[in-house]
């Protein structure tokens, strides 16, 4: 299986600060989404919910969000696409690439995204295997700003709902699924 940390230097200069960010976000998803995976007892390989916890967001490098040191020129909300557009290009399991691809808020459905004119394929993005809920779950519960810290569920839920009612009961679904 590819290591991840492969991809990672080749994208995040050891050193900088958009790794650091990087890291410390993704393997708080990846440390998440393993506990609540082993708690559940989900039929997952863990090297499989690691390798995709960590490179879930490996396109935020190409983004233009410069709070967490992305230089980049594309909008933020195209990460998950340029994530899973690169992690194919490097041959990373194509699990992997679903993940980048599908974790955006709780997903976003063609409607959404040609409704809010947003700059994505006009396709439904959504988290479909349970890698990818699991994995778009664990997600909310940590930002690349701030402390950093684990948010509480009502942030979270509050944070969601101001995407949208339908945003809102995406994730109520993952919570049912994947929370404790």
């Amino acid at each position: 299986m590819t290591n991840p940390y492969d991809i990672i230097d080749k994208y995040y200069p050891v050193g900088s600060r958009l790794r650091d960010i990087y890291l410390r976000h993704c393997r708080a998803v990846a440390d998440e989404a393993l506990a609540i995976s082993h708690r559940l007892g989900l039929p997952l390989d863990d090297d499989m919910v690691r390798g995709a916890a960590l490179l879930h967001d490996i396109g935020i490098y190409a983004t233009h969000a410069p709070s967490i040191a992305c230089e980049g020129a594309h909008p933020y909300i195209a990460h998950g696409v340029i994530g899973a557009e690169l992690l194919r290009r490097e041959g990373a399991p194509g699990q992997w690439a679903a993940v980048a691809e599908h974790h955006t808020g709780s997903g976003l459905t063609a409607q959404e995204i040609v409704r809010q004119n947003l700059p994505l394929p006009p396709v439904d993005i959504l988290p479909v295997t349970q890698l990818e809920r699991l994995i778009c779950y664990a997600d909310k519960f940590y930002s690349k700003s701030g402390d950093m810290k684990r948010k509480p569920l009502e942030r979270v839920k509050a944070s969601l709902a101001g995407f949208g009612e339908a945003s809102l009961q995406r994730f109520l679904k993952l919570h049912e699924e994947f929370g404790a």
